[in-house]
Formats: C-alpha cells, sequence, structure tokens
C-alpha cells in the first residue's frame, strides 16, 4: 500500500485536456477577505498500488463519513473510509472519459452526471444502473412534445425532499452546450426547464453546478458570468451572488458554506448568506495553491477536501488540527 494524491495514466492525461482555462484574466483577481485559517495535509488518500486512479472530478460524503471520489480514469466510482483507506472502485464502462460529478441521494443512491456522453446515471449501492437520462453520445434537447428526451452537457444533479430532482447542465462556454436548470420527478419524468445561455438574470453562460438550501432554493453556480443564482423550485429567480473568480461548487456545513473557485486557485468560507469570510489559495503547483478547485467537500468532522481536476485531491484541516 501507498499513500499518493493520485495516479495519472493515460485516461487522467486525456481528462485533463478537457479543462477549460478562463478566457478573461481578470477572472483571475483574488476576492478581498482576510486568510483561511487551514492548513494543507499531504496524501489524504492511500491507494494500492495496482489501482490506476485518474484525475479526481467531483467529491462528496456520506452519512457515514466515508468519502466518495469521482475520478476519471478506468474505475471512476470511489469510496474511501474515514481515514482516506480506498475501500472499493467500480463503474468500469459506464462513462466517457470525463464525468462531472457525484452525488448521493437522500436514500443513498449514487448518481453521476457524465457530460462528456451526455446522460446522468442512478445506481444503487451495488453499483446496478437503476435509472439512465439521456442517451450516450447525443447531445440534444428535452422536448416531450417532439418527443425527444436529449441532455446537453450535464454537469450536476441536486435533490429536494419530496423526490424530485434537478439537473444543472450545459459546460462549454461559447457557442457549444445548453446552459440550463432541468426538473424532474423522482421517477425521471420531466417537469420543466428553465435558463439558455446568457447574463441576464435567469441565464447562464455555464450551469456548473447545483445544490439546495435548507430553506429548498436552489443555487446554481453560473460560473463564467462570475456568480451564484438563486431560484425557488420552481424556477422562478430569486437572487444573485457576484464574486471575484469562477464559482464551481459550494458545500452546506454547518454555520458555513464552502465554495472553490475554478482556475482561480480559491478556497472560500462563506457565511449562510453567501458574504466572504476568509479565503486561500492561489492558481500554482504549491500545496497551498491549486490548478482547478473543481468540487468541494466538508467531511462530518470538518475537514476539507477539494477536487483539482489537474492536480488531484486536496484536504484541509483547521490550525492546530492534528490530521
Amino acid at each position: 500500500m501507498r499513500k499518493i494524491t493520485l495516479l495519472l495514466g493515460a485516461w487522467a492525461i486525456s481528462a485533463a485536456l478537457w479543462a477549460q482555462p478562463p478566457s478573461d484574466p481578470r477572472l483571475l483577481i483574488p476576492e478581498e477577505a482576510p486568510p483561511l485559517n487551514y492548513r494543507w495535509v499531504a496524501d489524504p488518500l492511500s491507494i494500492p498500488e495496482d489501482v490506476e486512479f485518474g484525475l479526481p472530478a467531483s467529491v462528496t460524503f456520506d452519512d457515514d463519513g466515508h468519502l466518495w471520489v469521482l475520478n476519471r480514469g478506468p474505475n471512476p466510482i470511489s469510496e474511501f473510509d474515514e481515514h482516506g483507506k480506498l475501500l472499493r472502485a467500480f463503474g468500469s464502462g459506464l462513462f466517457g472519459r470525463r464525468p462531472h460529478a457525484l452525488r448521493l441521494d437522500p436514500e443513498g443512491n449514487i448518481w453521476v452526471a457524465d457530460g462528456s456522453t451526455h446522460i446522468v446515471v442512478k445506481l444503487n449501492r451495488q453499483g446496478e444502473v437503476l435509472m439512465t437520462l439521456g442517451v450516450s453520445g447525443q447531445a440534444g434537447d428535452w422536448d416531450e412534445a417532439a418527443g425527444t428526451r436529449l441532455l446537453n452537457q450535464p454537469n450536476d444533479i441536486a435533490f429536494a425532499p419530496n423526490g424530485d430532482f434537478f439537473i444543472a447542465q450545459g459546460h462549454l462556454p461559447g457557442e457549444r452546450g445548453d446552459p440550463r436548470v432541468l426538473k424532474f420527478r423522482a421517477d425521471g419524468t420531466f417537469v420543466k426547464s428553465w435558463g439558455g445561455k446568457g447574463d441576464a438574470p435567469g441565464k447562464f453562460q455555464v450551469a456548473h453546478s447545483i445544490v439546495i438550501d435548507d430553506a429548498g432554493d436552489l443555487w446554481v453556480m453560473d460560473r463564467e458570468n462570475s456568480r451564484i443564482q438563486i431560484f425557488d423550485q420552481d424556477g422562478n429567480y430569486l437572487r444573485e451572488l457576484k464574486y471575484a473568480g469562477l464559482p464551481c461548487s459550494i458545500d452546506f456545513a454547518g454555520d458555513y458554506i464552502w465554495m472553490v473557485n475554478g482556475f482561480t486557485g480559491q478556497l472560500l468560507q462563506l457565511d449562510r448568506s453567501g458574504k466572504v469570510l476568509a479565503a486561500m489559495g492561489s492558481p500554482g503547483e504549491r500545496p497551498d495553491q491549486f490548478g482547478e478547485a473543481h468540487y468541494v467537500a466538508a467531511s462530518p468532522s470538518g475537514e476539507i477536501y477539494v477536487a483539482d481536476v489537474t492536480r488531484g485531491v486536496h484536504k484541509f484541516v483547521p490550525q492546530g488540527q492534528s490530521p
């Protein structure tokens, strides 16, 4: 057994080529905030020598405190115990080379949004496929009237308490992709969608990730517009939060919101209203820097994990706390 952040292979190198640096250098201006009183921890994951582990796209925790990492390798779904030991990795052949996000629904099922093949897949904990939305390899519109049930670069999934779920899609800026939110019932019945490309309220450049808060409102990371847009579950626009940088994902944890800022290379601590309290990081290759801070998750004990899709999994703990 050895401790590593990740093992680069052909799958990982190919996946890295899909990373999209910001086109506007002004987005690299860091958010003004006090320094975050956390420190980087080396080698957070323990992976056997014979396991090829690709670049991590997303991280999340289950109710047992186990870390789930979606990696862009041959077995993309991976579960780690509370000490960072790999328990299992599976999912071979289910996705393309650039799966984007992994989420766990309230029943513990595994959902993966794979923008590279335009599908969202629901699996049980044994890895059996329960539902697939979209058609692998086909990008298009979800139009019930026309009989087309296609997704276009799905990025993330969020779950309402009543079983409804929401997909944020549209990954690449520019002409490609269709950035919007789609709403479904628990059984996969389509309800509605909203969004489209633009910078007006309710429009997106890249609907990069989506999270539901305690009030049931949807927080959508409108990455290239440097903002988070907040909607009710019927798609009514409520408000927006503007940030320097490229908001990629957030995690609600206790009194705080944790946010990562993509190629801006930041980990930020927010209060529950979205106000920045503290920040750390910058673009680079030092231990306290990021290549692309893609997804973030807080453990039950307050440790912060970041999936850096160009470098590996980072772990941060409060200053003075042992790893």
